[in-house]
């Protein structure tokens, strides 16, 4: 179903853009976690970050998925980590290839619709916490994976998801991020990604056959970053197919697990395209769309006391869904 969310803007954060930037800010403490190095069968690795100790028991156990070159140390990771903590809840953060700090060993990296490093992950969970329910939540780009997760190859560990702020039409999403302030976004983003893509052709012979450092210097918006490194490094014939493979929207009909979807209308990275109707969900699908929040924002509460409602969001439908399968 698709429904008026009960977020509303407080009157200070009313503006979407500092929705998007302010909760970095207001987030200063480090997260407090513990790594794990997990090795996949390509001989590739991902790194984990681990909440605490994990229970042998019926307790839930939150598998994060951050957003485009996010970590354990992005404001929303950190914030609902600390969260859970404090609610002694367990969670795990899954860092996409070569995003927690260390380069990947292969080229290949991560993209939208790469769903086999969590697939593995979870299956993972699965033999190491047998009985306990396996809650997904997807976060920005991690959230578009985790519907193509969802949808093309559910794993039967999972119990229920959340998804957060998705570029649902990554065309779309592509062409939003290069207009207005919305550029100011897609330069800090690209910075990372061409700084990491050129430590790849620095150490790796591969990489070095296939991009120049002046090339990649030159790569101006996520388009193109698509366009010549995204697309053709995963298989896609350009970016448009990678989009058009990639884009979650229309995978929602075919969600077979109870999953929160929340949106805000005035996302800067995003255009309307990315909202469904109503009979693109599949029934097990909650669609929450708010006028206003930004991107992963959601502040409430005061200047001096502000809140994150996504934290308590979040943790009151992972309640709703664990309470209700154990009756």
């Amino acid at each position: 179903m698709l429904i008026e969310s009960h977020f509303h803007a407080p009157w200070w954060a009313r503006n979407p853009h500092l929705q998007t930037i302010l909760p970095k800010w207001l987030r200063r403490a480090p997260a407090r976690f513990v790594a794990e190095r997990f090795e996949l069968a390509d001989g590739d690795f991902v790194d984990l970050a681990w909440s605490g100790d994990i229970h042998q028991n019926t307790q839930p156990l939150m598998v994060l998925f951050h957003g485009l070159e996010g970590s354990i140390h992005s404001h929303y990771a950190k914030g609902l980590f600390a969260h859970l903590q404090r609610q002694g809840d367990e969670a795990v953060l899954m860092h996409f290839r070569g995003c927690s700090g260390e380069p990947n060993r292969h080229l290949q990296a991560y993209h939208s619709g790469a769903i086999e490093d969590a697939q593995a992950l979870i299956a993972e969970l699965g033999q190491r916490f047998p009985g306990k329910p396996l809650i997904a939540i997807g976060y920005s780009l991690g959230g578009n994976m985790l519907v193509n997760l969802l949808a093309r190859a559910c794993p039967r560990e999972l119990q229920a998801a959340v998804v957060i702020s998705a570029p649902l039409r990554l065309d779309s999403c592509a062409d939003r991020v290069n207009k207005g302030f919305s550029r100011v976004y897609q330069s800090y983003l690209l910075r990372t990604m061409r700084d990491n893509l050129q430590n790849k052709i620095r150490r790796q012979a591969e990489a070095g056959k296939r991009w120049q450092l002046q090339q990649v210097q030159q790569i101006a918006t996520l388009r193109d970053f698509d366009e010549q490194v995204t697309a053709p490094l995963h298989g896609f014939a350009n970016a448009d197919h990678y989009y058009q493979r990639c884009s979650g929207l229309g995978l929602l009909a075919r969600i077979p697990i109870p999953t929160l979807v929340i949106h805000a209308a005035d996302d800067p990275f995003m255009t309307e395209a990315v909202i469904p109707q109503p009979e693109q969900l599949s029934p097990m699908v909650r669609y929450e769309l708010s006028r206003r929040g930004g991107h992963v924002g959601f502040l409430h509460g005061t200047p001096w006391r502000p809140r994150f409602w996504l934290e308590e969001r979040i943790s009151l439908w992972v309640k709703e869904q664990t309470q209700g399968a154990s009756r």
